[in-house]
Order: structure tokens, then sequence, then C-alpha cells
């Protein structure tokens, strides 16, 4: 039975938040994610929720706030963007370094200068080196089921890293949606009771956390969180067959769109998926073999599976809504080490556009798919950049 709700993709966000109550959410506006914890402070003021809510006076604090509350033992979650996740970047490293089952929500937005309030994903990229798993989502309806998988995914006993669940600012997290809301108990007993991993305040069993370690420790300190992500590739999947028996959809690490016979295809992350579906469907009409490959686990990275999903392309172009000065860009160069075993490798390009929300059309993706059916796209292009 489906409950619609027109609702933001923040609202969303929210929403999950309020079915899974978690023991501590720690909140500090900044735009575009304050709709997020704004609506689940709603939620805390009318008392659907038990949560304890901790307003703190910067995003540092707020993930501060959420490491000492996961150490003690609780379930434990915030939202930022854009500076704030820039001003955490210290804490986001000790999350995962102390392995600790934080779900944070990122509202994708611009790092300055100059000051820009809009999407592009140079925040949540600039962090992908910091021991979190990473999950993109096309629209409000899959943020707000990629919170459920994140909470079962970061507690799980063999993976007990953070995750990060990022949906693009103002498109996706101020756009109204029908999101269908799942049955409240139903999504409770998914995700299920919080059972700490060593927490701090089990005093019968005493612990350390954050301990100083000098070169004959650190090394296999940080190793052990090297098999824990790429175990979650597997307890991914895992979480995601028992999600599609609620949602009836299928989770992977990507989702391929017409891509059996597709000879060009786009690979892209986040919101601007759907604006491709429906080019392609426009130009299968026409005849042309076009499809898109959209990433939904970024961190750990598919590069088996993504591979194999992308073998028969003749041609290939790699979109990225943020630059990596001075390499490639950070999707692309992802996709170009996945294919790099191939035999027969598709032809690859690299496409920045949509940097701090610059909008990019149907017009756009039907040239570019045009140019990638033809070859005659450059190693590096500029979707949108006025010359």
């Amino acid at each position: 039975m489906t409950n619609y709700k027109a609702i933001t993709g923040g609202e969303a966000v929210a929403e999950a938040m309020r079915q899974i109550n978690p023991d501590v959410a720690a909140v500090y506006p900044i735009t575009p994610q304050t709709i997020i914890m704004q609506k689940f402070a709603d939620f805390h003021a009318d008392g659907l929720v038990e949560t304890e809510l901790v307003p703190v006076e910067s995003e540092h604090s707020a993930m501060s706030c959420c490491v000492g509350a996961a150490a003690a033992g609780a379930r434990v979650m915030t939202a930022t963007c854009s500076a704030g996740l820039a001003l955490m970047w210290e804490m986001l490293g000790v999350a995962s370094g102390l392995r600790l089952p934080i779900v944070m929500s990122v509202a994708n937005r611009a790092i300055s200068a100059p000051l820009n309030i809009h999407c592009d994903h140079s925040d949540t990229m600039g962090s992908r080196d910091h021991g979190w798993i990473m999950l993109f989502s096309e629209n409000g309806q899959e943020a707000y089921e990629n919170m459920f998988i994140a909470v079962r995914l970061a507690e799980r006993k063999d993976i007990m890293l953070p995750v990060m669940v990022n949906l693009d600012g103002f498109i996706t997290s101020h756009g109204v949606e029908n999101i269908d809301v799942y049955n409240d108990q139903v999504m409770k007993k998914f995700v299920g009771e919080n059972k700490p991993n060593k927490p701090l305040l089990d005093i019968k069993h005493p612990v350390s956390y954050g301990p100083l370690e000098l070169p004959d420790y650190l090394f296999e300190t940080k190793y052990q969180q090297i098999p824990s992500m790429e175990a979650a590739k597997k307890a991914y999947l895992e979480i995601g067959k028992e999600l599609s028996q609620i949602t009836k959809k299928e989770y992977g690490f990507f989702e391929t769109y017409k891509m059996d016979d597709a000879k060009a295809v786009i690979v892209v992350i986040n919101s601007t998926a759907g604006t491709v579906k429906r080019v392609i469907d426009q130009l299968r009409e026409k005849g042309k073999k076009v499809g898109l490959l959209k990433i939904v686990m970024f961190r750990p990275f598919p590069y088996q599976e993504i591979r194999e999903a992308l073998q028969n392309a003749e041609s290939v172009a790699v979109l990225d809504r943020a630059a990596s000065f001075g390499a490639n860009a950070p999707l692309y160069g992802e996709i170009k080490n996945a294919i790099y075993d191939l035999k027969k490798r598709p032809l690859l390009y690299s496409c920045l556009y949509g940097l701090g929300g610059r909008n990019i059309f149907e017009s756009d993706i039907e040239h570019l798919f045009n140019q990638l059916l033809n070859k005659g796209l450059e190693e590096v292009n500029y979707i949108g950049l006025r010359k």
C-alpha cells in the first residue's frame, strides 16, 4: 500500500530520520541542508521522535558531538553540506578511524570561493578519501530509501564505518516530489534496534577511544578499514535485497538504463541522471543506441562491476559536477581506472558541467550523445561553459 506525500527531497530525508528515530542528532544550519534538520526539529518539537536533539555552534562541533555520542553507544545522525562539510573534515577522519556508525546526509553544494550556495559535488568529492561509505541519490525517493540502507550498513559488525547519503542541493533538497513514505512500523522493523559495539558507557567492559598511535601501530589500525570498506559492497547488496521486499525495487551499486545494446553511454551521479534518461527515451525513438550508467555507490567504488557494464560500449562520456585541479575529474578518474583492464576499451571522455548550480539542458545532453556516436569529442570537455 502506497502512502505518497508531496514533499521536498530534504523533507523526505527528515521523514526517514523520523522513522529511524536516532538516539542523538546534532544540528547546525547551512543552506541548502537546513531544510533537513529544520523538518526533523519539527518532528522533535511535536514529540514524534525520542531523539536527543543537540544544537551546536558549528559543523565541526556537530561531528564532534556525533563522534562522542556514537562512541558512547548511541545511534547518531546529522546533516550538512559545502563549507559545513569542509569544516568537519578533521572529524570525518576521526569518525571513520574510530569505526563509528554515524549516518550523515549531504545536500551537495559548491565550495567557496567565490561564495556560491548552489549545487555541485565539490564538497563531497573533496572528502572522498576520508574513509566514509558514500551513496548518491537521483531524487528524493532514493535519498529517503538510502537513509535506511545507510543505518543498516554502518552498524553491521563487519563494517562499522560512517555513511554519507548525498542528494543535490536545491535541485533535490528543495524540489517537491511525490515521495512514497513506507509504513512506520515496517521501516522500524527493517532498521532494527541499535546494538552498539564496545560502547564507552559499558563500564563492565572498559575500552579506550582515540589513543595515540605511533609508527609501530597506526599502519595496522588503518589497514583494518580497508577490508571493512570492501566488505561494504557485499553487505550493501544483502541489505538492498531485504529492502526490496518492502519497496519492490532493486538496489545495485549503480543503475543501468537501456544499456543492453548501447553504443554511446553517459556516466553520471545524482539528479542529472533523470534528465539523461528523458533524452535517452527521445533518442531511442529515433533509433539511436544510447544508454546511461548512474552511480549510486561511490565508496567503495565498484570497479569490476562497472568494467563489466561498460565493456560493450563504443564511447563513454563521464559527467563530473566537480573539478579536480591538476588531475582527472573525480568520477572520470575512477571510470578510467575501472576500464583499464579491458582488452578492448571504449573511447572515454571527461565532461565537466554544472559547477555552482549551472543548469544542464536536454539539448546539451542530446548534443553530447550525438558527439559520442560520431566520436567527435575532445578528451576533456566543458558543457555549458561560456567562452
